[in-house]
């Protein structure tokens, strides 16, 4: 029997195996209803690839990536199912070539990313790199560092875009916040002869794969470099402080379960990550290199870590300012319409517990109003009396709170009478906890209310907060954000 008969029933074999395991699993599900069915399918369907021994890209064998991942992502290849991929936390076996700068020689809080090739018309990666450290403070230049990987294989470009870079940021290059890397072409799979996906021509389709492949070996290279991972494209300006901010949302959101945090919604911009997560990430679009472009895959990656719903911030910290795109030089227009300059007034919002004794419209929980990102509490109709309680981890000192009620939609679904108050000794167990004494600070006028200097009207270290109905109400109430500005750290 020859190579080919015996891959043949390989092939068949596997097919036969993964199809019975996956019909028995079926059978268990035969009583629920076809939309589930359905949503189990079609996440199924999307790892119906060729099956991909763990040690393909450990090992480093070249030859076998490329015949991987030149299979089709259909049903009649093998299944990949996500517990292989949760195998994938070693790194790609690829080395880098350093263009300027020297590795780390401490973790940092955050790394940013970009990926940038030789374009037709326009460059804008200096002026990106250039608004990532403008817009820093001296405080915030310590706690990141900047990867620049030049994913082009014209040397010649490389090596006057390496010039450039070291003559503008040379202090930063010294300082070890900024490294220009470079991956030799012959760690890229096939890129010639790909499916046409989407009916895309070929050099459009050889454009995106060789992107997603350029993307997985940034990941690769940072995925030790520091705490959390950021990624950019190479035309984008920045807010003022965007690092603050960043960590803000971060620290309010630290209770809670996430895999991707968006700061803008546009491409492959202001997408943040655990550096813990990178290289499954990297494994993962270096799988369907050939099959979408990055940012779709990147919807299935969040998708299959369980993270149903995307976290987007808002305002954006990232703006799109390019004109031409890498792709044929063609014009590209987006802009991100939630992107403020200066976003450096952001909520505080202290780690706490929320609850409510409202009766809740479905998924419209209570820390959806104490979210960072664009959610909100949804109850219906309240009576006197009822209450939306925030209790703080620790005792803390308050500057300034904003409450907001309704939406442009929703006008009327705004709280009508309504009281403001906070307190402190803590009581009750761990669900339903009270502070036992209460202070009102003000009563909400159009469903709005915003209290300044707080810690001037309120004399001790502040353990709840209350929003408190005064007057029953026919309609609903939907409470669209709390924000809180401290006046200190929270009291160790």
């Amino acid at each position: 029997m020859g190579v080919k008969e015996m891959k043949e029933v390989l092939y068949v074999h596997l097919d036969i195996r993964f199809t019975l395991k996956y019909l028995d699993k079926m059978r268990c599900l035969r009583k629920r209803s076809a939309v589930s069915f359905l949503g189990v399918l079609v996440v199924c369907l999307l790892f119906m690839n060729v099956y991909i021994e763990d040690s393909y890209v450990l090992d480093g064998n070249k030859q076998l990536i490329r015949e991987t991942a030149t299979h089709q992502l259909n049903s009649e290849r093998y299944v990949h199912t996500f517990k292989d991929l949760s195998n994938f936390s070693g790194s790609i076996n690829v080395s880098y070539r350093y263009l300027a700068g020297t590795p780390l020689l401490r973790k940092r809080y955050l790394t940013i990313g970009l990926s940038s090739v030789k374009r037709k018309k326009g460059n804008y990666l200096l002026e990106t790199i250039k608004s990532i450290f403008e817009q820093s403070s001296y405080e915030e230049l310590k706690e990141i560092a900047v990867v620049v990987h030049l994913a082009e294989f014209d040397s010649s470009w490389c090596d006057g875009m390496v010039q450039d870079i070291s003559q503008k940021f040379a202090h930063h290059i010294i300082a070890g916040r900024l490294i220009v890397i470079h991956t030799p072409e012959e760690y890229y799979p096939v890129l010639d002869g790909l499916k046409r996906n989407y009916n895309d021509p070929e050099d459009r389709v050889k454009f995106r794969s060789k992107q997603n492949v350029d993307y997985a070996f940034l990941l690769n290279f940072c995925a030790n470099l520091s705490d959390y991972y950021m990624m950019l494209e190479d035309d984008v300006r920045c807010s003022k402080n965007f690092l603050t901010v960043v960590k803000k949302v971060i620290t309010s959101r630290e209770r809670t379960y996430w895999v991707t945090l968006e700061f803008s919604k546009l491409g492959y911009i202001g997408k943040l990550y655990h550096s813990h997560d990178l290289p499954r990430l990297g494994h993962f679009l270096l799988m369907f290199y050939q099959e979408m472009p990055c940012d779709w895959l990147l919807i299935h990656f969040r998708g299959l870590l369980a993270q149903k719903d995307v976290i987007r911030f808002k305002p954006s910290l990232f703006q799109h300012m390019g004109y031409y795109s890498s792709y044929k030089g063609a014009e590209n227009k987006l802009k991100d319409d939630d992107f403020e300059e200066d976003s450096f007034d952001i909520p505080d919002n202290p780690p706490a517990n929320l609850h409510t004794n409202m009766n809740v419209f479905e998924n419209y929980e209570a820390s959806k109003a104490y979210s960072s990102v664009d959610e909100y509490f949804w109850g219906k109709a309240p009576s006197t009396g009822d209450f939306y309680v925030i209790v703080f981890e620790k005792p803390i000192k308050i500057n300034r709170i904003k409450v907001v009620t309704g939406t442009e939609d929703r006008q009327n679904d705004i709280l009508h009478h309504g009281a403001l108050e906070v307190g402190e000794k803590i009581v009750g167990g761990k669900k339903g906890r009270q502070c036992t004494t209460y202070l009102r600070l003000g009563e909400f006028k159009n469903g709005n209310l915003e209290i300044t200097e707080v810690e001037h009207k309120v004399l001790f270290d502040i353990h709840c907060m209350r929003i408190l109905i005064t007057k029953s109400q026919k309609e609903w109430l939907i409470i669209r954000s709390i924000s809180i500005w401290t006046s200190q750290p929270p009291s160790q």
